[in-house]
């Protein structure tokens, strides 16, 4: 399945990155908006019709992690995909606690760049094609996989799209364990190589998300040497 053409929003503060890559997600299909700081970037992600926002974290007026942060307070589940030149392992985990989706440390190929792009517009297209009333419901959760929206006991969730694709695989299939390699597979595309470690992080934040709504929560369960399971009533 090719990636559809997708309204970008690219942020990047080094005038000649922001030029090679939009032309080069130009020449992918994708209409390019570009932005040189945070605070005009945040503007233009917040608008409505952008599929999805590609930002560095050392930016000018306004960082990537305090945009992505921005960005989800506001209710936008856009996905965002940074970029970092920095400490790969402490960035990563960071810009996932703030609701960012994917991750990229310079120095990059375009062409791992644009993989990590097409894998998550992909997912997108793939859940927009989905029946709208195709609702996943067990017991006190219920999916909508269209609309990326979650419920648990009658509270909306608010989550990522790599957070509902992780929580989805969970809930359709209770009481399997699935491995954190396994998870990466489903929440972030089988061509996206990433430190399995990370799925704790999602985990982790998934939990502290559904214990907002209800301080009792414990259906994602942790099976000790083996990974995550959605607890079988």
């Amino acid at each position: 399945m090719t990636a559809p053409m997708a309204r970008l929003v690219l942020i990047d503060d080094d005038a000649a990155l922001l030029t090679a890559l939009g032309l080069a997600l130009e020449d992918a299909g994708h209409v390019v908006t570009p932005a040189s700081d945070g605070r005009s970037g945040l503007a233009m992600a917040a608008t409505p019709g952008v599929e999805l926002v590609i930002s560095d974290v050392n930016l000018p007026g306004l960082d990537g992690f305090s945009l992505c942060r921005a960005l989800r307070e506001r209710g936008l589940r856009v996905p965002v995909v940074l970029l970092t030149s920095r400490d790969g392992d402490i960035d990563e985990a960071l810009g996932l606690e703030l609701g960012a989706d994917d991750y990229v440390t310079k120095p990059f190929s375009t062409r791992v760049l644009l993989a990590r792009v097409h894998a998550l517009l992909r997912r997108e297209a793939a859940r927009a094609g989905a029946a709208d009333d195709d609702t996943v419901s067990v017991g006190a959760l219920s999916l909508r996989p269209q609309r990326l929206e979650v419920q648990w006991r009658g509270h909306d969730v608010n989550v990522t799209v790599t957070e509902f694709r992780l929580l989805e695989a969970l809930a359709r299939r209770p009481g399997v364990v699935f491995s954190r390699d396994r998870l990466i597979d489903v929440s972030r595309g089988e061509d996206v190589m990433v430190g399995d470690r990370l799925i704790d992080t999602y985990v982790r934040r998934l939990r502290r998300k559904f214990e907002a709504a209800d301080a009792g929560f414990d259906a994602i369960e942790t099976v000790i040497g083996a990974g995550y399971r959605w607890r079988a009533s």
